[in-house]
């Protein structure tokens, strides 16, 4: 088996990530501490969220709890998203394809958790 960086959802998670950073350097500077941060850290969380349960993959539940831990600040990155996109600081084009990678996101997610074995738990 590969390290983490040959995991697809390690690749998507970290493009999403990459994507928001470049997105969010064109939000209004008073949202520095407070919207474009929020939706930065989570998005970034989620790739390192998997690092941490791939690096836990030998405990199938740890791996797992991990996981979800994936899963939950994916879904905290969607809210965010909403939030831009309601304050008109992404355009709906804008949205609806990095909502697009965050629920491919959410479905590898998922099926990991429910296939722990197929990526080394034990």
């Amino acid at each position: 088996m590969g390290t983490y960086k040959d995991l697809l959802l390690y690749k998507k998670s970290f493009a999403l990530a990459m994507e928001i950073y470049s997105v969010t350097k064109q939000f209004p500077k008073e949202e520095t501490y407070s919207l474009t941060d929020q939706i930065r850290r989570s998005s970034r969380s989620a790739n390192i969220c998997l690092i941490e349960a791939y690096r836990k993959r030998k405990y199938p539940n740890h791996f797992v709890s991990k996981l979800t831990d994936v899963d939950m600040e994916n879904s905290e990155t969607q809210g965010w998203l909403e939030f831009a996109l309601a304050c008109n600081y992404i355009t709906e084009n804008v949205y609806n394809e990095l909502k697009s990678q965050s629920d491919e996101i959410g479905r590898i997610v998922q099926y990991m958790i429910d296939n722990p074995g197929k990526f080394g738990a034990e």
